[in-house]
C-alpha cells in the first residue's frame, strides 16, 4: 500500500488530501482536511500576506503535519502547492521561508497554467469511463471547464477534445467581494461581474467561438452544492445539472441573505456570503455557451498533483496532444505558416532521435514540466511566429510573443526555454552578449544551445517554405553528419542555408554537416 499526501495553499483556505495508490492508476481517498484562511483578503486588498493570516498558516500546516504523522506520511514526501494568493503577494519569498523553517514543508507557487494544468489531468481522469452515462461525447464535443477560485477563474477551452486555450483570469470569490466593498452594493459588483465576463468573450472567442460549445463542466465546492440540491448523480464523483434547473437554483439564492444560505445549506457563514456572485459567475458563462446540462466532477487540484506523480511518462504521452494543439491554436492566432512550422517540428525531431546517444540531456531543465523532445517540438512549431509582427528580426518578437503567451501544459521554465529556442534559431543576437542567457546555469545554457542547434539545420531544410526534402538519412564519420536525401530535387538553396545555419551545431556536436 502506497500512501501519497497533497496539500493545496488557496487563496480562502488551506486543504490536505491523503490518498492510497490501488494500482492501475486508481486511489482510494483516505483523509481530507479544509480550513480557511484570509490570505486572499490580505493580498488582494493590500499586495501583502499580514503577520496574523501567517501565523494562522503556520499552525494549519503544523495541525496537517501531525495528521500526516498519524499516517506515517513524512513532510518531504508531501507536495505542497499555492495559488494565486501566492502568487501576487508582495512578500511571498519571506513567508515561504517562514513556512519551511516553522513547519518543514517546501511551497511551490504554482502559475495560472500549471494550476489548469492539473485541474485537467484531475478532470480528464474523473470523466474516464462516463462516456456512457452522459450527453454528448466528452472527447470529441467542443467544451469549456470552469472553477471559480478565490483569487482566479481558470478556464480551459477545448475543441473536438483538444485545448485550444487555457487562462487564468484574475476573477475570484474575494476580488468579488472586494468589488462589492467599494461599490457599496450587490446590485453594482452583479454589474461589474456580468460586464467583466462580457468583455473577456471577445478573446475567448477568437480561440473557441463560444456558442459552438455544448459540454459544460463546472468545478469547485459552490457547484458541488448546487449539483447537491439541483442536479442528479451520474456516478460517485460525477453529477449533472440541467441548465433550466440551475437558472433556477441560481436566481432563487440572489433573494437570500448570508444568514439564511447558511441555514439552509450547512455551510460557513465566509462560503454563504460569496455563494451569490460565485454561483452568477458560473450561469453567466454559461450563457454565452449552448451547453443543455452542466457536469460537475467531484475532484481537485491535490488529485491532479497525485496524477502528474503517478507515472510520469504516460502523463506525459497522455498530455502531449493536449500540449500541442495549444501551441498549434496559437500559432494560427499570429497566421503562422502551419505547413513550414510542422515541417520544420518533424525534421528537428527527426534529428533529435537520431542524435540521442549523444545529447545528453537528462537532467538539463531541472524545473521543467516537459522533456528536452517535446520543448524542442513546441520551439520548432513557433519558431517563426514572431513574423506576425516583423519579418526581418521575426526570432526576437518570437521570442517575446512566446514569453506572452500561454502555452497549455508548459510553466513558465518550459515557456522561457521554447523562447530562447527561438530567439537564437537565427543569426543576429550574440549569445555571448546576452546577460539573461548567461545567467542561466550552464547545464540549461548548454541544453538550450544543443536544442537550438538542432532547430537551426531543420529550419535550413526548408529555405524557401515548399517542404521538397520530405525524407532524409543520416550518416555519421568521425567529424562528419551527412544528410542524405533521394536526389530527387535540387538541393542547392537548401546547401547555403546549411552552410550558414550550421555553425552552431558543429560547434556544440563537432560534427561538419553536409547536404548531399
Amino acid at each position: 500500500m502506497r500512501l501519497e499526501a497533497a496539500i493545496e495553499i488557496g487563496s480562502t483556505g488551506i486543504r490536505l488530501l491523503v490518498a492510497e495508490e490501488i494500482g492501475n492508476g486508481k486511489r482510494n481517498i483516505l483523509d481530507r482536511s479544509e480550513k480557511p484562511v484570509s490570505l486572499g483578503r490580505d493580498v488582494f486588498t493590500s499586495g501583502s500576506i499580514s503577520r496574523t493570516t501567517l501565523l494562522q498558516c503556520l499552525s494549519i500546516l503544523n495541525l496537517y503535519k501531525e495528521q500526516l504523522s498519524s499516517w506515517q506520511i513524512p513532510v518531504e514526501e508531501t507536495a505542497v502547492v499555492a495559488t494565486s494568493a501566492f502568487r501576487e503577494a508582495e512578500n511571498r519569498d519571506s513567508v515561504l521561508d517562514r513556512i519551511t523553517v516553522k513547519t518543514g514543508f517546501r511551497v511551490k507557487v504554482i502559475d495560472g497554467i500549471e494550476e489548469n494544468r492539473l485541474m485537467f489531468l484531475a478532470v480528464s481522469e474523473c470523466l474516464k469511463g462516463e462516456a456512457g452515462k452522459i450527453k454528448g461525447d466528452i472527447e470529441r464535443d467542443n467544451s469549456i471547464i470552469l472553477e471559480v477560485g478565490g483569487g482566479s477563474t481558470e478556464i480551459m477551452l477545448l475543441e473536438d477534445g483538444k485545448i485550444v486555450g487555457a487562462h487564468s483570469m484574475r476573477l475570484g470569490t474575494v476580488i468579488i467581494e472586494q468589488q462589492i466593498r467599494n461599490m457599496g452594493s450587490m446590485l453594482d459588483a452583479k454589474r461589474y461581474v456580468t460586464e467583466y465576463i462580457n468583455n473577456t468573450k471577445g478573446s475567448l472567442d477568437n480561440e473557441l467561438y463560444l456558442e459552438k460549445v455544448s459540454q459544460f463542466l463546472a468545478l469547485g465546492n459552490d457547484m458541488k452544492l448546487a449539483a447537491l440540491f439541483a442536479g442528479k448523480p451520474i456516478s460517485a464523483f460525477l453529477w449533472e445539472i440541467e441548465r433550466d434547473a440551475f437558472d433556477s437554483f441560481v436566481d432563487e439564492i440572489q433573494d437570500y441573505s448570508a444568514e439564511e444560505i447558511t441555514a439552509r445549506f450547512k455551510i460557513s457563514y465566509n462560503e454563504a456570503e460569496s455563494l451569490h456572485l460565485n454561483l452568477l459567475v458560473f450561469q453567466l458563462f454559461l450563457r454565452l455557451t449552448s451547453a443543455k446540462t452542466i457536469l460537475v466532477p467531484e475532484t481537485s487540484l491535490r488529485e491532479g498533483i497525485f496524477i502528474s506523480h503517478q507515472d510520469i511518462k504516460n502523463v506525459r504521452k497522455e498530455f502531449h496532444p493536449q500540449i500541442l494543439a495549444s501551441a498549434r491554436n496559437l500559432l494560427r492566432k499570429y497566421h503562422g505558416d502551419e505547413r513550414h512550422a510542422d515541417y520544420v517540428r518533424k525534421m528537428s525531431l527527426k534529428f533529435f532521435d537520431s542524435l540521442k546517444d549523444e545529447l545528453g540531456l537528462e537532467g538539463a531543465f531541472e524545473n521543467s514540466g516537459n522533456d528536452s523532445r517535446t520543448l524542442l517540438e513546441i520551439a520548432a512549431l513557433l519558431h517563426d511566429i514572431g513574423t506576425f509582427i516583423r519579418a526581418s528580426d521575426h526570432n526576437e518578437h518570437s521570442k517575446y510573443i512566446i514569453e506572452h503567451s500561454e502555452i497549455f501544459g508548459l510553466n513558465k521554465d518550459d515557456i522561457e526555454i521554447v523562447a530562447e529556442i527561438s530567439l537564437y534559431h537565427r543569426g543576429g543576437k550574440s549569445m555571448k552578449s546576452d546577460r539573461h542567457f548567461l545567467s542561466l546555469s550552464r547545464t540549461m545554457r548548454l541544453a538550450i544551445l544543443k536544442l537550438t542547434a538542432i532547430l537551426k539545420i531543420a529550419d535550413s531544410l526548408d529555405r524557401a517554405h515548399t517542404q521538397r526534402i520530405e525524407e532524409f538519412k543520416l550518416s555519421f564519420t568521425k567529424d562528419t553528419m551527412t544528410i542524405i536525401t533521394d536526389g530527387t530535387h535540387n538541393n542547392v538553396l537548401e546547401k547555403i542555408a546549411i552552410a550558414e545555419k550550421s555553425d552552431l551545431f558543429e560547434s556544440v556536436f563537432g560534427y561538419k554537416v553536409l547536404l548531399n
